[in-house]
């Protein structure tokens, strides 16, 4: 019997796909994701389902759209249930040692353990030190709350917290960590959330999960394979790079988007809205955070350069990460059994089209991410131009193991393309049922990317905006409702009325 691979899926936060070095686009320099890309398959046209954390994060674990998981925008847990379906549930009933590390932003439900929700940020306090899990069908978890922090959004203290606050209180004196946190060093950004923090490298979380993924693989042997998600929690706003990450690239080195200039003229109606309506949070702190945290008004050049250098500085620390999770599959052995998957969850705007962060604008910035995998039976040095998802993920793990999952799954192994088979496929989809605790409006946004074009409308009124990628890849003019794009136009909406699967009957409540 052929042994069975060790599945290794590591995540990166708001990472845009051309943001990696091997994409040739931008210069960020990620030389050890490049070698994985380099002796594995890169897929170049793969999609997030969903371009906000819970619900493409929940997509990968169950294989599930979102509203067929129910979790439609951020501030919905996922259904326990769900966890039963998932792919470290599964793999884990079949002899697999499951482990989740990092960021995982499911959600607060209070019936995921004994204890409680263990993100949750009052209820973390009811959780003994020496709770490593079971989490969502991961036998081994080590969490952090969030991992990304902002003014309003501050870092738990002990009691509350998970494994990874305990460890950040734990540097230097009494809260000394906490206040070298927001301190800059050097010459202070102009840009709006940047700095570069006075955090040693060493205290940061991309250290922390860098070293909690080698611990535990460290713990590894070839008598039973291993499934594990390392989940850092950058390059994912505030841009606080730390020493020596945020000397790596200087404002006046780094480039910029080229279509800086805000147009929103040209756009459908809710990419103005979403930013100047107000947010209709249930609670004041929600309102504010939407404003002040989710939102970033326009920058100048200098200052989007600013941003850009640390964003890359954070990817490159994450980078060297990797290559440090890799060296520990190397040193146990087991680097040539291990299937490696680097992704994110979505991406970031970074000043394309005037724009930044992320939103109800679907450009190619943020719903594209990158993809890669190398490991047995995985084609070395090949690029897929095929219109794929992470909601792919799920079935692929399935049939790389030989375990059956779920057959209400709605991603498609990639086995096939990876081993280099000959596969088409028609279209990757994207959906989100935006609140309007988020910007002031609710949407109900479909979207469909072909090889080639793109389509995105709001079920609600019904506007929506198509773009020609091969005629104009920075998608700068919307060809909704244009005569000359009607065939394309209606081959798109007949891609979202083809959406595969079934719709949960009653969505969950908005916690927000």
């Amino acid at each position: 019997m052929t042994k069975r691979p060790n599945i290794l899926l590591i995540t990166s936060d708001q990472h845009r796909a051309d943001c990696l070095g091997f994409e040739g686009k931008r210069k960020v320099r990620t030389p050890f994701i490049d070698r994985l890309a380099k002796r594995g398959t890169q897929f170049s046209a793969a999609i997030t389902p969903n371009v906000i954390c819970q619900p493409s994060r929940a997509s990968i674990l169950t294989g599930l759209l979102p509203l067929t998981h129910g979790v439609y925008d951020n501030h919905v847990s996922l259904d326990p249930g769900f966890g039963n379906v998932g792919w470290a549930k599964v793999l884990a009933d079949a002899g697999y040692r499951s482990g989740f590390i990092g960021k995982g932003h499911f959600g607060v439900h209070p019936g995921y353990t004994p204890y409680g929700a263990p993100e949750s940020r009052e209820g973390s306090a009811n959780f003994p030190d020496d709770w490593n899990g079971p989490y969502l069908g991961f036998d081994h978890t080590r969490l952090m709350i969030l991992g990304h922090w902002h003014e309003h959004l501050p870092c738990e203290e002990p009691p509350r917290g998970q494994h990874f606050e305990r460890w950040f209180w734990s540097h230097g004196e009494p809260g000394e960590a906490w206040d070298l946190w927001p301190q800059n060093l050097g010459e202070k950004p102009s840009a709006s959330q940047t700095w570069n923090s006075a955090l040693p490298a060493a205290w940061h979380s991309t250290t922390w999960v860098t070293d909690e993924a080698r611990s535990f693989i460290g713990e590894q042997s070839d008598d039973a394979p291993f499934c594990l998600w390392v989940s850092y929690p950058d390059p994912h706003h505030s841009f606080d790079c730390p020493e020596p990450w945020s000397r790596m690239y200087h404002r006046d080195e780094v480039d910029i988007s080229t279509t800086h200039a805000r147009d929103l003229d040209k756009r459908p109606w809710w990419h103005r809205a979403a930013l100047e309506k107000e947010p209709l949070g249930k609670t004041e702190w929600q309102r504010v955070l939407r404003r002040e945290y989710s939102r970033i008004e326009p920058q100048t050049d200098q200052q989007l350069a600013e941003m850009t250098a640390n964003y890359y500085g954070m990817i490159s620390f994450i980078d060297e990460g990797v290559g440090r999770i890799i060296d520990a599959l190397r040193t146990v052995g087991l680097e040539q059994n291990t299937l490696v998957i680097f992704t994110s969850d979505h991406g970031e705007l970074l000043g394309d089209h005037g724009l930044y962060l992320k939103g109800p604008t679907h450009y190619e910035s943020l719903l594209r991410v990158g993809l890669v995998m190398a490991g047995p039976g995985v084609a070395a040095d090949k690029n897929i131009t095929e219109p794929v998802s992470t909601l792919d993920l799920a079935p692929t793990f399935y049939d790389f193991s030989g375990v059956s999952g779920s057959a209400d799954m709605q991603g498609k192994s990639l086995k096939p393309l990876l081993s280099g088979a000959t596969e088409t496929r028609d279209f990757a989809y994207n959906e989100w049922n935006m609140q309007p605790s988020r910007a002031g409006i609710p949407l109900e946004l479909r979207t469909v990317r072909t090889r080639t074009a793109k389509l995105t409308i709001d079920q609600i009124s019904g506007d929506g905006e198509l773009y020609d990628l091969a005629e104009d890849p920075l998608e700068m003019v919307n060809r909704y409702n244009d005569p000359g794009k009607a065939a394309l136009q209606q081959e798109l909406h007949d891609m979202i009325r083809a959406r595969p699967g079934g719709i949960m009957a009653d969505l969950p409540e908005h916690e927000a």
